[in-house]
């Protein structure tokens, strides 16, 4: 049991390569980069699955012979098939290895976008859309214990920028080209374009993909009595139970209310940047999303290297001693001024601002966002991954299962919020839920080894990170 007097503060000796050191040298740097790009494909199925679907609602409430809001039931049908299938997916890779999941849950992925491009009713698309959602949902879990699987410590923040980026660049990238198939093409057939994807990620998966787990670790590795198809039941909502750490569930609420932003801005493009600046064509709409893909894109490595140097010069000034809190110092940058800046900035502009100069400098505020949300997440998901590293896909999934709830919520508030008090206050109000979630993890740091002694979920130590 961990004690608020030596709270995980272990010292680490320079060039004392243990036995736990050994397994992070199994595989190459080049076979490294190939498995984070594959999981980084994965990775952006989800967000891109619901995300390409917005721009084509009115084309299938016409075809469908339905409302708007009944087909827009599926962006949040979409967030309740992440927030069960990613906990389902991370809670049984800790039993039976993450490239089985992979295997497992990428068919439902295939089946379910065809399933999608051939509904003829709304019930149907319905079904089918869960299906589908709920196959890459473990995308997201599963991608962060691979790169906690594959990299030390001090290595870690780098792969998970890429990891992060790539998500979150496929959710600002889907309007995009989910727009233009609006416009141009037929959103049945980028369904079927989905499914060619997921059975081209499937392939690869099983032609390069090994198991990523520490060898030993599985569950399935320590029945020693076993069929040769076994199935065992473990409940997925155990991974929620990790969140009753105090630090956990802080970090957790940080990146939440960080992440509100890019909805914020996101969501209710069409609605606000589109009607003020009178731009009407799917495909243009979808184009305004890039700015905040890009800076995902562009972000996500710059902050997964901040936070490495940041980690090793803290623990470089106590001596070899390791404080995981260290990693979260380098969110202030994103958290205190580029999101809540960024958001609060785009909303005067909608607000008070006309002509090309209103759009691009809200083009650059959607790129400052981008940026700055993966200047939050990526630390977090960082630090997420050394604190629990045993449990790091069960910690990422009961991270994404509650950020994804909360998010519903939000999408579901945004719009009538911009009627009922304006675009400009509304942007406001999420600023400073922004730099709230930034007092929450000032707050983490300084009184983290407390946090994390008051509940014990099985920290990790120095010696088995």
């Amino acid at each position: 049991m961990t004690s608020e007097e030596s709270p995980l503060l272990t010292p680490s000796r320079e060039g004392d390569k243990t036995a736990h050191n050994v397994v992070y040298d199994r595989f190459t740097r080049g076979q490294k980069s190939w498995f984070v790009f594959i999981v980084s494909c994965a990775g952006l199925l989800p967000k891109f699955v619901a995300a390409s679907f917005v721009p084509s609602i009115p084309q299938v409430a016409k075809e469908l012979h339905s409302t708007h809001a009944a087909v827009s039931l599926t962006i949040s049908l979409s967030t309740f098939a992440t927030a069960i299938g990613t906990l389902v997916w991370a809670t049984y890779s800790s039993f039976y290895g993450r490239r089985a999941m992979y295997l497992c849950g990428i068919p439902f992925l295939c089946v379910g976008s065809c399933g999608v491009a051939m509904s003829n009713s709304l019930r149907s698309l319905l079904f089918w859309q869960f299906v589908q959602t709920f196959g890459c949902s473990g995308g997201l879990s599963l991608g962060a214990g691979v790169i906690g699987d594959i990299y030390k410590l001090e290595e870690r923040g780098i792969g998970i920028g890429i990891f992060l980026g790539a998500t979150l660049f496929g959710f600002a990238v889907a309007p995009c080209l989910g727009g233009a198939a609006a416009q141009y093409w037929s959103w049945r057939n980028l369904h079927y374009s989905l499914a060619a994807w997921g059975l081209l990620e499937l392939l690869l998966i099983y032609l390069s993909f090994p198991e990523t787990s520490h060898p030993g670790t599985l569950g399935i590795d320590k029945i020693t009595r076993r069929k040769w198809i076994h199935i065992s039941y473990i409940n997925p909502l155990s991974s929620l139970w990790l969140l009753r750490s105090p630090n956990l569930f802080a970090v957790m609420l940080a990146s939440s209310l960080a992440l509100i932003s890019d909805y914020v801005l996101l969501v209710p493009l069409a609605y606000t940047i589109g009607i003020r600046y009178g731009i009407a064509n799917k495909a243009i709409i979808g184009a305004c999303f890039l700015p905040n893909g890009l800076g995902n894109f562009i972000g996500a490595p710059l902050a997964g290297r901040l936070s490495d140097v940041v980690l090793r010069k803290w623990q470089k000034k106590r001596k070899g001693v390791w404080s995981p809190e260290d990693r979260l110092r380098a969110i202030w940058i994103g958290g205190l001024f580029m999101v809540p800046l960024s958001i609060g900035v785009s909303g005067l502009l909608t607000a008070y601002v006309g002509g090309s100069i209103g759009l691009l400098l809200n083009l650059l505020c959607l790129f400052v966002n981008g940026m700055g949300v993966v200047f939050v997440l990526n630390p977090i998901g960082s630090y997420n991954v050394d604190v629990v590293h045993t449990q790091s896909a069960e910690i990422t999934a009961a991270n994404v299962c509650v950020r994804s709830l909360i998010l519903s919520i939000v999408t579901a508030l945004v719009i009538p919020s911009i009627e009922h008090v304006g675009v400009a206050r509304t942007n406001i109000i999420v600023a400073i839920l922004a730099l709230l979630g930034q007092g929450i993890i000032f707050l983490t740091i300084r009184y983290g080894d407390r946090m994390r002694a008051s509940v014990d979920v099985g920290f990790s130590t120095i010696e088995n990170n």
